[in-house]
């Protein structure tokens, strides 16, 4: 065959192939990905940043599309000399399930931040927001991500929602997603850290051995915000005594600041939760393991006390077998005055249509925040970010969720923490609590920390601190400040910084 034959059949079988090259290019996802320079000012000095917006395409071994996650990281920009050291990165999510990573984003560790009153009341709408002048960026760069199912993150075409939602699956997704980020931006080299809020701290915990026993990725340091490890603390079920005593100090927090406790008890909040921890623990927690074998002179006195500690009268504590749950309370406080408290934040008050019913019609402490960050975020995205999305930003809704190996036991991720710990001794952990906060109290985790079998030279890597807010404490501004005098202490605290 003639050579140029032999060319002219090579160039029409190259344009034959190149359709069939074109289309299976197209199936391949592609991340969508919206790239922009900023700055935040932190007084008067300016802090340059790259901020990425966008989704990234995940995928399983053998390359079958799985998601798109929605995501946002902050770059920070810096001059690095020959001995600098690699910027450590936070991962940051929140959680629900169901929960887009917005309230830790715009409400505290961002570059941008809500504005609220310093009680953290909501004004008028729309919602604004202003420079972060507490922004983590400060210190290390920033990955807000967006679980599937929530914000604009997505199961990619044909893929069912349940392959993600469930404790395994959301683990496995979301560390997967962080340790493709980490190769895709060449930051193996970074201290690398976890940021989870409510059932993010979960997430966050089941990730400490998932990135660790999975992915060969050791963590620095987790911070865990308003959390929640060990789910018999706080699971309000026949039989399930445990909540009681743990939410019972919230409770007293809570009639405190509304002054609903004797003279004695409102002089001073710390004195008085001492109390009511001591007597949670000892002889509350004693009456109800006795149940009905306890006597009547044993169950006068308790609820006698029951009354002290939460401002509620005698006659509804015996009526509700010394058994008061989370929305009873709520709604039972301040009846008398046509008011409720809220769960998230049991500072704020709300109004239902009646005095009447067992429960609040809503919690008015979510209803605070729901509209100014909904409006902050879908304005942040395309003024400042340039990101275009015609989808619904799915801000927090209840998700389908599997507890597939968790059935008929309690979810407790406490362990795998614990573990996480052990074989990484280096990790640090650091416990952030509101007295308010009806949702996770602070009492539960305490629990749940003095119960993980920790060994005792492991135990001061677990800091705690307390606030005199709720759920999302950092909308009260002077706990705003304290949690970030806080945080630039925990990260002093990880010697491969200093």
């Amino acid at each position: 065959m003639p050579y140029a034959t032999q060319i002219l059949k090579g160039l029409i079988a190259v344009l034959l192939c190149a359709p069939l090259l074109s289309a299976q290019e197209k199936k391949q996802p592609k991340d969508d990905l919206k790239v922009s320079q900023a700055q935040v000012m932190i007084g008067d000095r300016a802090i340059d940043y790259e901020v990425t917006a966008g989704t990234m395409a995940l995928k399983d071994d053998k390359g079958k599309h799985r998601a798109d996650v929605f995501h946002i990281a902050y770059i920070r920009k810096v001059k690095f000399g020959t001995k600098s050291k690699p910027r450590p990165v936070t991962f940051v999510f929140n959680g629900g399930p169901g929960s887009s990573s917005v309230w830790l984003h715009l409400g505290v560790i961002g570059p941008k931040r809500v504005v609220m009153t310093d009680k953290g009341e909501a004004l008028p709408p729309p919602g604004k927001f202003v420079d972060n002048e507490h922004t983590w960026l400060q210190q290390t760069d920033l990955v807000f991500i967006d679980p599937v199912g929530t914000g604009y993150s997505r199961p990619a075409p044909g893929v069912k929602g349940k392959e993600f939602y469930g404790v395994d699956e959301d683990i496995s997704s979301v560390g997967d997603f962080i340790e493709l980020w980490v190769t895709k931006n060449r930051r193996w080299n970074s201290p690398k850290f976890l940021a989870g809020e409510s059932y993010g701290t979960t997430r966050a915990a089941g990730l400490s051995g998932y990135l660790q026993e999975t992915c060969d990725m050791y963590l620095n340091g987790i911070a865990l915000i308003s959390p929640i490890l060990q789910f018999q603390t706080a699971r309000f079920d026949t039989g399930n005594d445990l909540p009681y005593p743990l939410f019972l100090p919230t409770y007293t927090a809570t009639a405190w600041y509304h002054k609903c406790l004797g003279k004695d008890l409102q002089q001073d909040l710390a004195t008085t939760l001492k109390e009511s921890e001591a007597f949670a623990l000892g002889e509350y927690w004693t009456a109800l393991a006795k149940g009905d074998a306890l006597s009547e002179k044993e169950r006068n006195s308790v609820v006698g006390k029951l009354a002290r500690y939460t401002g509620l009268s005698p006659e509804f504590i015996k009526a509700s077998k010394l058994r008061v749950t989370i929305s009873a309370f709520t709604k039972e406080l301040r009846r008398d005055e046509g008011v409720t408290v809220g769960r998230l934040d049991s500072r704020f008050t709300g109004l239902d249509r009646t005095q009447t019913g067992t429960r609040p019609s809503y919690d008015p402490s979510l209803a605070a925040i729901t509209g100014p960050y909904t409006a902050a975020l879908n304005h942040y995205l395309r003024a400042n970010l340039g990101y275009e999305n015609d989808r619904r930003y799915r801000i927090l809704g209840g998700l389908p969720w599997n507890y597939g190996n968790y059935k008929n036991r309690y979810l407790n991720v406490a362990e795998t923490l614990r573990k996480a710990m052990t074989k990484n001794p280096h990790l640090k952990v650091w416990v952030c609590s509101g007295y308010y906060d009806l949702a996770t109290p602070y009492f539960a985790m305490e629990y749940t920390v003095s119960h993980m079998m920790l060994d005792p030279k492991l135990r001061p890597n677990i800091h705690t601190t307390y606030y005199e807010s709720g759920h999302m404490m950092y909308i009260h501004k002077p706990s705003l400040e304290k949690f970030n005098r806080d945080y630039k202490a925990f990260m002093l605290s990880i010697p491969s910084l200093n």
